[in-house]
């Protein structure tokens, strides 16, 4: 079975791992993504990686991370991923689910749409 880009960025996400992030995602990358209170963009990686989703998303300060369900799929030309995780820390255990959209180009993923449940008791 094939790993898709997809899942290597949800199991990157749940591991904490910037690297693995970065690996996944085009150095000038679309990223787009709606949460309960905002919608963020950027076009590099390392904002993407450090300033979004390392940081306020599921940076260390949420607490950790267990990739509890992914699901992958296609629409046409575009590539789908969902997952849910578990977070737990400071006394809390919250799920938080997404579902994203991407392209590739050269095996890295240069557009991703993002659609965020926010953090759910």
């Amino acid at each position: 079975m094939t790993t898709t880009q997809g899942e290597l960025f949800a199991r990157a996400i749940a591991a904490q791992d910037a690297t693995a992030l970065r690996a996944v995602l085009a150095d000038s990358v679309e990223f787009s993504a709606v949460t309960p209170g905002r919608h963020w963009t950027s076009t590099d990686a390392d904002e993407v990686v450090d300033k979004i989703i390392l940081g306020p998303w599921f940076g260390t300060h949420q607490g950790e991370i267990e990739l509890t369900s992914l699901s992958t799929g296609q629409v046409g030309d575009c590539q789908e991923v969902g997952y849910r995780f578990r977070v737990r820390g400071a006394g809390t255990d919250r799920l938080v689910e997404q579902q994203a959209y991407y392209t590739e180009r050269d095996g890295r993923i240069d557009t991703i749409r993002i659609a965020c449940s926010g953090y759910q008791g």
